[in-house]
């Protein structure tokens, strides 16, 4: 705290040696910082330190240097970037897929001007995404058509209005799933005035009970992965291939919700449904997310035939669900790029991850152990992903969470777990640092 004035020195209210606010603002780096930030935020901050010096907080010789430190320090926007030390691939709460490094170079050619919608050798309007839709149809070629919305809530929703209106979406009572924050798909159906026709039962579901549904009041058939958990026993349901030709001679389109975002089968989840093959089996519509094993940004991608596309790209819900071009493009260079960060830490050999951690422990000490990564996000529900984790002091947890870099780890059993299947190798040094500072820290926090 401020030291107050001692008998004899000056007793002036100390507040009116506060510099004025326009003398604060012209100073050369307090006006370069207005270059990179907007005016209002700029002036916020410089009254916020001086409110500070008016309290007693800081003398008022300091307001200028807490300024230009706050000015300093202060990021472009609220997100702080983390190293993924989890070993759960598409963290939601850590924003799900990391982008390739080509999508990040495609987001930054996007964010100005861009032929989103132009054709710039005739002049015209094009149609919006035809980037982002060629490379959908080149990866899922089983697909006519595709449509780009902004997540795959967005895409169910659009499918379930478009398709069904105020007719019947048939489900099985096995896929009435919730998912994170108390979210529930039938709710969604539901919200867009269709009314669900549930057939068959939790753990059993029987193409009769299909068949037993359809009729002139059915909208569609929807089949949803039950992708974050799993039914197991006495069970039984339908397959895609079963239900195609009952609902083509009924007139009813057949929409596979998958959720996960696979186009193609992956070797690593061979249980996990993928567009490409659900289309063949049948699916008139494949609903999937581009944020998740796709491994692209937050979208919600539907293909199918033709047909039902265009019925969806002509509803007037589209145009308040559409992609916007950072989407359109990110997506465009995830599919057209290398092998993107998701399906990289999906394949990462156990004994490469068991090299790295041991270097890792070589330089900080604790231990080595097996740790299994999950992919997360509502993919693979309980496959594990064989790998090695090292277990440093639990109490290293914390500092590392608000260190520089931020570093988000696994607490279990009285350790701190640093998996490194999601940290990219190039970060490693940057991890060790992490490390190291958080034990100072704890040091000194500790005398």
């Amino acid at each position: 705290m401020p030291v107050p004035p001692q008998p004899g020195e000056e007793t002036t209210d100390p507040r009116r040696r506060i510099p004025r606010t326009d003398h604060l603002l012209a100073h050369p780096s307090v006006a370069a910082a207005a270059a990179t930030m907007s005016e209002r935020v700029v002036v916020g901050i410089v009254r916020a330190v001086q409110d500070r010096a008016r309290i007693g907080e800081i003398l008022p010789e300091q307001v200028q240097d807490e300024i230009l430190a706050a000015l300093g320090d202060r990021p472009a926007a609220s997100l702080r970037p983390v190293l993924n030390a989890t070993g759960v691939i598409v963290h939601t709460n850590l924003g799900r897929a990391p982008l390739s490094s080509a999508a990040r170079e495609a987001l930054q050619s996007a964010a100005g001007y861009t032929d989103v919608e132009f054709d710039l050798a005739t002049g015209a309007r094009s149609r919006r995404g035809a980037g982002a839709r060629a490379a959908l149809l080149g990866a899922c070629p089983e697909a006519e058509d595709a449509l780009v919305v902004n997540n795959g809530a967005a895409a169910l929703i659009l499918a379930v209005t478009a398709l069904a209106g105020s007719r019947e979406v048939v489900l099985s009572r096995g896929e009435l799933i919730e998912i994170g924050a108390g979210f529930r798909l039938p709710d969604l159906i539901t919200s867009t005035g269709a009314s669900l026709c549930e057939v068959g039962t939790t753990n059993r579901t029987h193409l009769a009970d299909y068949m037993g549904a359809l009729g002139p009041a059915t909208g569609c058939v929807l089949r949803i992965h039950t992708s974050n958990y799993r039914v197991i026993g006495f069970t039984s349901e339908v397959g895609l291939r079963e239900l195609a030709d009952p609902c083509r001679e009924a007139g009813v389109p057949l929409v596979a919700d998958l959720g996960s975002g696979l186009l193609a089968p992956e070797p690593r989840l061979p249980d996990e449904p993928d567009a490409a093959t659900a289309l063949r089996d049948g699916a008139e519509l494949v609903i999937a997310s581009g944020d998740k094993l796709l491994g692209g940004p937050q979208a919600g991608i539907l293909l199918g035939s033709s047909e039902i596309i265009a019925r969806l790209a002509r509803h007037p819900l589209a145009r308040a669900v559409r992609a916007d071009k950072l989407t359109l493009a990110a997506l465009e260079a995830t599919l057209t790029g290398p092998v993107p960060p998701v399906l990289a830490a999906l394949r990462q050999d156990p004994d490469a991850l068991r090299e790295r951690t041991e270097r890792l422990a070589a330089q900080l000490g604790g231990q080595v152990l097996p740790h299994e990564g999950r992919v997360g996000g509502g993919g693979g529900a309980e496959v594990p992903l064989p790998g090695w984790a090292l277990a440093v002091e639990e109490e290293l947890a914390g500092p590392l969470r608000i260190g520089d870099p931020a570093v988000v780890t696994t607490v279990r059993d009285g350790d701190c777990l640093l998996d490194l299947r999601c940290v990219p190798a190039t970060e490693d040094e940057r991890l060790l640092r992490a490390v190291t500072t958080a034990r100072e820290v704890l040091a000194q926090t500790s005398r």
